[in-house]
């Protein structure tokens, strides 16, 4: 059910699992995942790397963040042997994980949505498994490192937590476009992690921003799509931008129906950075328009 393509190095050493197109409107994570498989040769690497660049083909194949019995493949896992295509993809998706050393996941904000540069992981009740995982996302080298709330269901990460399997996620932009520098970021990224685990030869490249970091183990942190619902469907202008920084009841954006008839405010709960930005203007009524990110 899931191609996946094997590299093997002349010498031991742990497991890598790396999968993109977890949801198939995700771009650069394919094209990252395919050029590594590219790039990779079994001469200079120790241990294995197992690459699948479309996790999600049914989804990919309808351009769309869900297959056609429409649940989300993140929500979905560990999935079932006998369920709905979804269900069956989560199932052999969750074997994998469960049987690597390390997995890195990757991911964009779509086509409706963009984020900013992150990597992310759990607040891992295993101090081993979670140094491990700090590791890896520091030497992935986005601007933003993130650790959230470890119980929250349905996820790649949440199967890699039960497994003890250190894990990580990386998102990078999005809005529906294809990006070569996100392309580039991960393919670096990924060999980043594999040099800081000793799998390639060499340090991990220096991040290109200064990273942040920020750890937060309220329940519920992570959940991005809970953040800022629009209170209904409509067209959505938004009043900020990715990356900007914004005070409590700061205007994110506007609602309005098709014909401006009626428009909806809706404001920051919270003072932070704004780091998911809903950017393809029709939303629904409890979509997330925006998450920003405190700093606790």
């Amino acid at each position: 059910m899931l191609q996946a393509i094997e590299s093997v190095g002349e010498r031991p050493g742990p497991h890598l699992l790396i999968t993109g197109g977890v949801h198939g409107d995700e771009f650069e994570p394919m094209a990252a995942v395919r050029q590594l498989a590219r790039e990779l040769r079994t001469d200079e690497l120790r241990g294995r790397v197992t690459l699948i660049s479309v996790v999600n083909e049914p989804a990919f194949r309808l351009g769309q963040r869900c297959a056609e019995d429409g649940l989300d493949l993140a929500r979905t896992c560990p999935g079932r042997a006998d369920g709905s295509v979804t269900e069956q993809i989560a199932f052999a998706l969750s074997a994998l994980i469960r049987s690597a050393d390390l997995y890195i996941d990757l991911h964009t904000g779509g086509t409706r949505l963009m984020v900013l540069p992150l990597t992310g992981y759990v607040l891992h009740t295993d101090s081993a498994v979670l140094e491990q995982q700090r590791r890896m996302a520091r030497a992935f080298g986005l601007p933003l490192t993130w650790g959230t709330d470890p119980l929250l269901p349905g996820r790649s990460l949440s199967v890699a937590r039960d497994a003890n399997v250190p894990a990580i996620y990386a998102e990078y932009l999005g809005g529906g476009r294809f990006d070569p520098a996100g392309v580039a970021a991960y393919v670096r990224g990924c060999r980043g992690v594999m040099a800081e685990f000793g799998m390639l030869d060499g340090p991990p490249a220096p991040p290109i921003h200064a990273p942040l970091f920020v750890e937060d183990s309220r329940p519920g942190s992570g959940h991005m799509q809970v953040n800022h619902p629009a209170p209904c469907e409509g067209f959505f202008e938004p009043a900020v931008q990715l990356g900007q920084r914004v005070q409590m009841e700061d205007i994110l954006g506007t609602i309005c129906d098709p014909f401006g008839q009626r428009a909806e405010v809706i404001r920051s709960r919270f003072a932070g950075i704004v780091i998911v930005l809903h950017t393809f203007p029709r939303v629904e009524a409890g979509v997330s328009v925006a998450v920003v990110l405190e700093r606790v």
